[in-house]
């Protein structure tokens, strides 16, 4: 498999993952082959570093670190929270044109501790299906910008699913219904997240890395299928 390379200079090197590629070796799929660590080392022929992680089933820009003084400067950053990550997610039904998330959420790997995090969104666009799903008439769906301020695990899915609005595709925290309804309907057999663009400062210089990932021709398709492009 051939990774796209949205970027790369000396200190860093990022990726457009496609979904459905675990970053790395997990004990959650023991039968999985490729990972995007190592398929990335391999192409380019360097040692690289996860600055950050995707889900599975997410897609867009991975960011891996080339040496040890630009990780650790990344690394910072996303703990300082002075990074900018966008995505962009089909949702049920229709949200507000703009909030803010701020419901704190229990640690996958430790359910007694409780971490504060907060998402924003915009809706960008709304759509209605004249096609009855579940307890509905019509189906309706929101295009969204998502701004996650702090950086949980499978945080946007659960705050989406928190305020009724999951997102599509999402088997561990969405709508079965919803989702059954859009593969017969629609073929949409994938998460519909997808990491659109990553700003961040880059060491030495201290300018300002802005990275923007293409158009993804799947969800592209999908969300016209949605009739929300």
């Amino acid at each position: 498999m051939y990774l796209p390379i949205i970027y790369q200079d000396a200190n860093y090197v990022a990726i457009d993952k496609p979904p459905g590629l675990l970053v790395h070796r997990t004990q959650l799929d023991t039968q999985a082959t490729q990972f995007a660590l190592q398929l990335l080392r391999d192409q380019i022929g360097h040692e690289v570093s996860l600055c950050h992680r995707l889900d599975r089933a997410t897609s867009g820009i991975l960011l891996f670190a080339l040496n040890h003084e630009a990780l650790c400067f990344a690394q910072a950053q996303f703990a300082d929270r002075t990074i900018h990550k966008e995505y962009h997610a089909v949702v049920r039904g229709w949200t507000q044109d703009a909030g803010t998330i701020d419901y704190d959420l229990r640690a996958e790997d430790n359910p007694t501790k409780t971490q504060s995090s907060k998402t924003e969104y915009t809706c960008l666009n709304r759509s209605e299906l004249p096609l009855p799903v579940g307890p509905y008439r019509t189906a309706r769906f929101s295009l969204l910008k998502l701004n996650p301020l702090t950086g949980r695990k499978h945080q946007l899915r659960r705050h989406m699913a928190h305020i009724r609005h999951p997102i599509i595709g999402d088997t561990c925290h969405g709508d079965s219904a919803q989702n059954r309804f859009l593969r017969q309907h629609f073929g949409v057999q994938r998460l519909l997240l997808r990491a659109t663009a990553l700003e961040l400062d880059l060491p030495e210089s201290r300018s300002r890395l802005q990275l923007k990932a293409a158009q993804d021709s799947e969800f592209q398709q999908l969300a016209t299928s949605l009739k929300l492009i």
